[in-house]
């Protein structure tokens, strides 16, 4: 295989850069064949930026060259790899061509019908650890089961795979990027090479300890992403320390995002595709390690998120929060699918409203879903901040602001600005494991950047713009679920003296002497701005989703009012159902 890598690229080698001889070619040839070696030039750098057409036309321009310029044909392929000898071929001789099988019958879905089939996903007992693996006995199982019956042209695909993310592809995982996954990452387990640099006593102590038992470097660490959980590839490798950090120094270098340093330690980037890629280096992490975070769910939609009893109930409110124009925060820890419910979620706002969109990346690809509706997104960069990207939406006819995710105290302290006067209605994420932690990192984000100066003044806005909360949550077996929808109530203002609502209705120079006298009326009473109650939790032990509280009647009166006659007449009906008494 190695020889085969060579000859592949001393050959386009000599393609791209010495061109071809014009000997015998009339011009049309030549110039056919001189816009092939352009095409050629051009798919070798974009190929290993994600770019999946550049990938299929180097891949094709090699399998051309190992069929009619090498000689491989049907007497000589199986000296390549032993396709008809099952005792030669290794766990990830099986994987490639079980992989290739699987895509040719279902394409980019191909890895998650293998892992539903053979329950690849469930938690088991593996070296004393509980865990989500897929190890070489289960690659030897499927095989046996499967008994591919390979083609010539089903071999020279997986050998085309094979010399091409060796020599330009991403080795082990380069087959894996391309197809529907949560994400993928390398180097994260496993003794990684400065420790055997540094400590080579004690990891020759290390190896006596052991007595002779495997230990996997970090060369070996491929851990795939998928649907909630973290599942360790045990039966994929890397090959070397060399080859791993290679594939960091490469898959992170689209749209040239700067060098990767010991200075620096890191790199987050995308790829050609929108995935995101972080990239960790020593000095400052102690192994080479990469993770790609990939957002191309098979059906980002409510029925394909939300599936456990009860499931439907949920669905529908949801979907009236949306059309009722509710401030919804989509909360949870990272991995409980924050982003995916949030892009579901807004296939449901009405296509008469405008949306303004700010990530940190681009990871929603709403475009892409609604090519005809009147979307604009924008990101954060190293020149322009999220606070700046919300200020111009201000002045590009926005009517529904969606913030991928609110992470940083100018972003959230703007997005509750915006949420207030310059937009319908606003969606967007949060890390806050509860409703209150909500309310105060928001409030804190406000003091913070200067807006206000009183905490209850700050919290008094937050909790007015707040209408609802998802929270979501993954179980220790990857199971991801809605634990909760809250409501959040500001008290109304009869609940405060007299005294204090004339405060805050006259002049606003006097608003300084109400914000004191409210802090002293919260000091001394205890009283809280605000409260908030659970509508729809998920019991956990039944696994149903369950209502427990209606909501406030003046929140499903302001829902109703902004939704079309069709929708209202529905909403009448599942609030009857669902939540008892009528609107």
């Amino acid at each position: 295989m190695n020889l085969i890598i060579c000859y592949v690229s001393a050959t386009i080698d000599e393609v791209t850069k010495k061109g071809i001889s014009d000997a015998g070619l009339t011009p049309e040839e030549y110039e056919k064949r001189e816009n092939k070696r352009k095409r050629l030039q051009q798919s070798l750098k974009d190929c290993t930026y994600g770019s999946v057409p550049d990938k299929q036309f180097v891949k094709d321009f090699i399998s051309d060259l190992l069929e009619k310029a090498y000689g491989i044909d049907k007497s000589n392929i199986d000296l390549i790899i032993s396709f008809n000898k099952d005792e030669y071929l290794t766990a990830i001789d099986k994987f490639d061509i079980l992989l290739n099988q699987y895509k040719k019958c279902h394409g980019k879905k191909a890895l998650d019908e293998l892992i539903q089939k053979y329950r690849l996903d469930e938690m088991r007992q593996v070296d004393g650890m509980l865990y989500f693996c897929i190890t070489e006995e289960d690659i030897e199982n499927i095989w046996k089961d499967e008994k591919p019956a390979l083609s010539f042209r089903d071999k020279l695909d997986v050998v085309v795979q094979r010399v091409y993310s060796r020599y330009k592809g991403y080795h082990c995982i380069d087959d894996i990027l391309d197809i529907q996954v949560d994400g993928i990452s390398g180097g994260v387990n496993g003794l990684p090479e400065t420790f055997i640099h540094d400590h080579s006593k004690d990891y020759e102590s290390y190896l006596h300890h052991l007595e002779g038992k495997k230990i996997s470097r970090s060369y070996e660490s491929v851990w795939l992403f998928y649907r909630g959980k973290s599942i360790h590839l045990r039966f994929l490798s890397f090959g070397s320390y060399d080859e791993l950090k290679r594939i960091c120094e490469n898959i992170y270098k689209f749209g040239s995002p700067g060098q990767l340093s010991q200075a620096t330690g890191y790199k987050v980037n995308k790829l050609k595709d929108g995935s995101r890629v972080v990239v960790l280096r020593p000095e400052f992490c102690e192994s080479w390690a990469f993770f790609v975070r990939k957002f191309d769910l098979p059906d980002v939609s409510l029925n394909w998120l939300i599936n456990d009893k009860n499931a439907e109930m949920v669905r529908e409110f949801l979907t009236f929060l949306v059309k009722g124009c509710r401030n919804i925060s989509i909360t949870g820890q990272q991995g409980t699918g924050k982003t995916t419910l949030l892009n579901a979620l807004i296939e449901h706002i009405y296509s008469v409203y405008t949306l303004r969109i700010l990530e940190m990346t681009f990871e929603l690809h709403v475009r892409a879903r609604f090519p005809e509706r009147n979307i604009v997104t924008v990101q954060e960069t190293d020149t322009v901040s999220g606070q700046q990207g919300l200020d111009i939406f201000k002045k590009t006819d926005g009517t529904v602001t969606i913030v991928g995710e609110v992470a940083s105290d100018p972003v959230a302290a703007y997005m509750i600005q915006t949420a207030q006067v310059a937009s319908l209605f606003t969606l967007f994420s949060h890390h806050a494991k509860t409703f209150k932690e909500l309310v105060m990192s928001l409030r804190n984000s406000l003091l913070k950047t200067g807006i206000f100066q009183n905490e209850n003044i700050a919290e008094e806005q937050v909790v007015r713009t707040l209408h609802f909360d998802i929270h979501l949550k993954k179980s220790i077996t990857g199971k991801r679920y809605i634990e909760r929808i809250t409501e959040c109530i500001p008290l109304d203002e009869e609940d405060y003296p007299t005294g204090f609502r004339d405060a805050a209705n006259i002049l606003e120079i006097q608003m300084a002497f109400y914000e004191t006298q409210l802090a002293f009326f919260r000091k001394m009473t205890g009283k809280r701005l605000y409260t908030w109650k659970d509508i729809i939790v998920f019991d956990e032990g039944q696994e149903e989703y369950i209502v427990v509280n209606r909501p406030t009647e003046n929140s499903l009166h302001e829902m109703k009012s902004c939704m079309l006659p069709s929708d209202r007449m529905a909403f009448n009906g599942f609030i009857k159902k669902h939540f008892g008494g009528v609107l």
